[in-house]
């Protein structure tokens, strides 16, 4: 079970609530031993005060001081699991410097996307694989651009995970484009954002599609994107079998697959080497999307680029107020110990 989430109780904000885990069965462990050995204590002394050496056995031992001495240990032992939860009050604002590359990410929402030689379908398959990228993402700032035969960006640039995430998880079937992939369109979009920030070193796309393109300048946009400095990054959905390609009825259930004129059923075909060119001809690098470890592989090399200054963030935070806990218990176990 994965805990993230703070609880907030008598006004105190505890951070770490999945270290109960491991804190309760040995904080019952301690009192049970603590308990224990007092207990033994005083039957021992119970025991030495009916006896006749009782003047004598007894002459430095005072039933008071044991039951303090029992009473500051338990007040000490207390206080170290609540220690653990890491406890926060007083909230105090922070300024920090963010820096990262600005990323694109250009997804194919044209028909051929619901293709489904890999499962259960390029579409998902590429959402998943963009959420894992996402996660081994650092701090980086990311935007969605989606491309068709139109484009558009769907997000911007932003380094709010969970915002990129809300528009990501938004592409369904009922989002995909009944018309053709355009790739230069797309390459075109991220040039245009990228030209608002002419300061920016880094300018990298990453490019995620089945490679079916009907682009009018393909060769051209490509020649501009190398000179204006946007490196891409393609990442080929689908196998080069390929499958046929579905549609669906008003409901959304599948109703058959498309065919040409002729009738026979179309089939979708990832087409590498038009996404090998591209990659080649812009300095990045084209791979295939099989696994997760093919994310690994991409994000060492955008990892390669120079990271920029982005805006700074003011962020408010709890302080943490364990240290005060542990001196609670400190204290407690010092005087036990001097009494």
């Amino acid at each position: 079970m994965v805990w993230n989430m703070k609880i907030s109780l008598f006004g105190i904000n505890w951070a770490a609530p999945e270290n109960l885990i491991v804190v309760l069965p040995l904080f019952a462990a301690g009192i049970l031993l603590l308990t224990w050995r007092f207990v033994k204590r005083r039957r021992a002394i119970r025991f030495l005060s009916n006896s006749q050496n009782r003047k004598t056995t007894l002459l430095y031992t005072s039933v008071t001081k044991q039951a303090l001495k029992f009473l500051l240990s338990i007040i000490g032992f207390v206080f170290i699991p609540f220690a653990f939860l890491r406890p926060q009050w007083d909230k105090k604002q922070e300024v920090v410097a963010q820096e990262g590359r600005d990323v694109f990410i250009a997804f194919d929402i044209s028909r051929s996307m619901l293709v489904e030689d890999v499962q259960p379908n390029r579409l998902e398959f590429a959402k998943k694989q963009v959420k894992n990228l996402l996660r081994i993402l650092e701090s980086e700032r990311v935007g969605l651009i989606l491309f068709s035969g139109l484009t558009i960006v769907q997000c911007p640039l932003t380094n709010d995970f969970a915002a990129f995430h809300m528009f990501l998880d938004q592409l369904d079937v009922e989002t995909i484009s009944s018309g053709t992939t355009a790739i230069d369109q797309a390459i075109k979009k991220a040039l245009a954002s990228f030209s608002l920030m002419p300061t920016r070193k880094s300018k990298l796309l990453v490019l995620l599609t089945d490679g079916e393109d009907f682009s009018s300048d393909l060769a051209g946009v490509r020649k501009e994107a190398a000179a204006q400095g946007l490196t891409v990054f393609a990442l080929g959905v689908g196998s080069p079998e390929g499958g046929p390609i579905p549609f669906f009825d008003e409901k959304g259930n599948k109703a058959g697959h498309q065919k040409d004129q002729q009738g026979a059923i179309i089939i979708s075909r990832l087409n590498e080497g038009i996404l090998h060119n591209l990659a080649e001809q812009t300095g990045g690098k084209y791979m295939r999307l099989q696994h997760e470890d093919d994310l690994d592989v991409l994000v060492r090399h955008i990892k390669t680029f120079e990271k920029e200054r982005f805006d700074d963030k003011k962020i408010e935070q709890f302080e943490e107020k364990y240290p005060y806990f542990l001196f609670v218990s400190f204290i407690c176990f010092a005087l036990e110990w001097l009494l």
